[in-house]
Order: structure tokens, then sequence, then C-alpha cells
């Protein structure tokens, strides 16, 4: 169940993420109260993983997720560039993240 609330979790950081470019600078009202629901939901779901998993691969996988996954939506949404370094890169944190998690159990 750990891998479960830190796969949430992790998808739960991307959209704060991607919820801060919405935010415009916390100025717009609903996208902050979005935002900073998908935080402390993020941190939560984190926190009850770590419960069980080690924090520094729980920690990685769920910053992994987030990463990659903010990354991906920032080329298919806002247009960022999908260079091959870029993509190869994002591939690179993937790999990680699925190491992480075969050698953790």
């Amino acid at each position: 169940m750990a891998w479960t609330w830190l796969g949430l979790a992790g998808l739960f950081e991307i959209g704060w993420a991607i919820g801060l470019k919405y935010t415009d600078g916390f100025t717009r009202l609903v996208p902050s109260i979005f935002t900073g629901l998908s935080m402390v939901v993020s941190v939560l779901l984190l926190g009850l993983a770590l419960k069980t998993l080690p924090v520094g691969t729980g920690y990685a996988v769920w910053t992994g997720i987030g990463t990659v996954g903010t990354a991906l939506l920032g080329i298919y949404l806002f247009g960022e560039p999908a260079t091959a370094m870029r993509l190869v890169c994002i591939g690179l944190i993937v790999s990680g993240i699925l190491g992480l998690k075969l050698a953790s159990g």
C-alpha cells in the first residue's frame, strides 16, 4: 500500500507544480486554493508512504514522479522545448525511479 500512497503523492506533486503556473504568483484565488490543497495532500500521502518505505527511497521517488510529470506536462501544456537531450534526461530519471523501486522490494 505504501507504493500506492507514494504514487498518488507524486501525482499530487505534479498537480501543485503545474498549478503554480496558473496561480499567477498566488494572485488568482481558485488556482491558488487548488494548488495549496494539492501541496497538503501530496505531503500527507508522502508521510503515509514513509511509514514503511525508507525515507531516501520514498523522497527520491516522490520528487522523481513530480519532476518527470511536470516536465512532460510543461512540454504538452506550455510548449516548453522537447529536445532530444531533455527527453533522454527525463528517461534517465524514470530509470532511476524504477531502479529505486526494484532495489527496495
